[in-house]
């Protein structure tokens, strides 16, 4: 039997101090990248999941990614990321803005979520995975 997906990630399993207040803002910001809702506290593009679990402060100080980069389908998709951001006053390090030194058509935010996570979206056409 053919498996469904090919190799790569499954799922991403994220530790958070606040459950209610990551979920409030992933569910926000996902729609507008294409991922949707699998339940409260999951998320998923259709090949890779994301879920988030609350965790008491001692475990707060785990090493971890440094940040996550996710797919834009388009300019206008940062664009969109970067007004939301500013309207909810988020940590915004840079962005949105091209970095030709990645790629002429490179076009991104970066920024954290409510738990300092840096997250970036990216509009990366001629990017080759």
């Amino acid at each position: 039997m053919e498996h469904p997906y090919g190799p790569g990630i499954n799922h991403i399993e994220f530790w958070v101090k606040d459950l209610e207040q990551s979920v409030a803002f992933y569910s926000k910001l996902f729609p507008m990248i294409g991922w949707y809702e699998l339940n409260k506290t999951s998320f998923s593009c259709g090949r890779h999941e994301i879920y988030f679990k609350e965790m008491p402060v001692a475990f707060h100080d785990s090493l971890g990614v440094r940040h996550i980069c996710f797919h834009a389908v388009s300019r206008e998709v940062v664009e969109q990321v970067g007004e939301w951001l500013q309207s909810i006053k988020a940590d915004i390090i840079r962005g949105p803005v091209e970095m030709p030194q990645y790629d002429a058509s490179y076009y991104t935010i970066d920024f954290r979520d409510p738990n300092g996570f840096v997250l970036e979206v990216a509009y990366a056409p001629n990017t080759k995975l």
